[in-house]
């Protein structure tokens, strides 16, 4: 059972504010030219976007839960038949066959929080990636005065959701719990610097392409968050 499972009628009303990555995940959607696999669909926040453009997703996770509702959502949406949702993990996803576009949105690569773990899913995307195939995901390196100003506190982050940060510096961990409608659940994620990430994509075969520090497209100059656009490296 998936740590979502819990908070998936949640996890929109709480992700409402989070719209900044959208149009940007639709875009390099448009420019792939081909179906794109997403990496922890969750609810279809990105997946259903991009099938309302006309591209074919298909969407992994682990919790049904999320899927139930995304299915829901690509339904009403009217994009059903362009959204292909399936159980599983992505560090051995259930997709045979290579494509133009890997995606991990929403900072879903922390959720992996071994070395082994994280290149057991870059080995697994870059064999699902054609020749001049793209990887595209975010993830964060958090700034000590966001630890500060978050850590060990209830948030009310959307009317009656709250959510709690607990951040182990030394661990490079974060315990992060969310709650509202009688509903909680505890995830953890695991950062590393934009140096280890290179290191990391470089020896599973994958070469940035562009370091983005937004979604705007803006050169990633020393931020929080950092957006890669990576290529499968042919050798």
């Amino acid at each position: 059972m998936s740590v979502y499972d819990d908070i998936a009628r949640l996890y929109d009303p709480w992700s409402r504010s989070v719209i900044e990555d959208v149009g940007f995940y639709v875009d390099e959607a448009l420019a792939a030219g081909g179906t794109v696999v997403e990496l922890c669909v969750g609810t279809g926040r990105i997946a259903i976007p991009i099938a309302a453009a006309g591209i074919r997703v298909i969407g992994i996770d682990t919790s049904q839960g999320m899927l139930d509702v995304a299915a829901e959502q690509a339904e009403a949406a009217g994009v059903s038949t362009l959204v292909d949702l399936r159980f599983g993990d992505m560090r051995d996803p259930p997709v045979d066959g290579t494509f133009p576009l890997v995606i991990c949105p929403f900072r879903s690569m922390l959720h992996m929080e071994s070395d082994e773990d994280r290149r057991a899913v870059l080995r697994a995307i870059r064999k699902l990636l054609g020749n001049d195939g793209r990887f595209v995901f975010d993830v964060f390196t958090p700034s000590a005065e966001d630890i500060a100003e978050t850590n060990g506190t209830w948030l009310e982050r959307e009317p009656g959701i709250f959510e709690r940060a607990d951040w182990d510096e030394e661990g490079r961990r974060l315990i992060l719990r969310v709650r509202g409608d009688g509903r909680e659940s505890e995830m953890s994620l695991a950062w590393l610097s934009v140096r280890e990430w290179v290191e990391l994509l470089m020896d599973e075969g994958l070469v940035v392409e562009a370091l983005y520090g937004w979604f705007d497209r803006s050169p990633w100059a020393g931020g929080e968050d950092s957006v890669w656009v990576c290529r499968r490296r042919n050798s």
